[in-house]
């Protein structure tokens, strides 16, 4: 990879798990009425701590670039799952764009699993490629 690519991934592993680090964050110290959004959606309670632990945790790791391709690959797979519970009742206008925000951050997560991380992370420190 050239510098400008390797650039670019750090600005990419900066920008998407923003959002991620942010929700999780406050999944933990909003935790009961989560739990209530997600059994309104179907969604048993005991996934909640799985879901703080990827979005804040996969969000620190996709950040520093640490099990990059895994976690992204995995983000992905979530962030597309959300978008199927929580954002298909399409009468409300704000879940059309909630859905299709969902798609495009998954869409990034798939261009981040196969990249890899590029030279500023983690993952290449220790000459991994997850």
């Amino acid at each position: 990879m050239n510098k400008v690519q390797n650039a670019s991934l750090v600005v990419t592993r900066i920008l998407m798990p923003i959002l991620f680090i942010v929700a999780g964050w406050g999944k933990m110290h909003a935790y009961s009425a989560t739990a209530a959004y997600m059994a309104t959606a179907g969604v048993p309670s005991f996934f909640l701590p799985l879901t703080i632990l990827l979005e804040f945790g996969g969000g620190l790791a996709i950040l520093f670039g640490f099990f990059t391709r895994t976690t992204a690959l995995i983000t992905a797979i979530f962030t597309i799952l959300t978008a199927l519970l929580f954002h298909v009742d399409f009468s409300v206008p704000v879940n059309q764009m909630m859905f299709m925000k969902n798609l495009s951050i998954a869409g990034g997560f798939l261009v981040l699993f196969a990249s890899g991380p590029g030279a500023y992370s983690i993952d290449r420190l220790l000459k991994k490629n997850w």
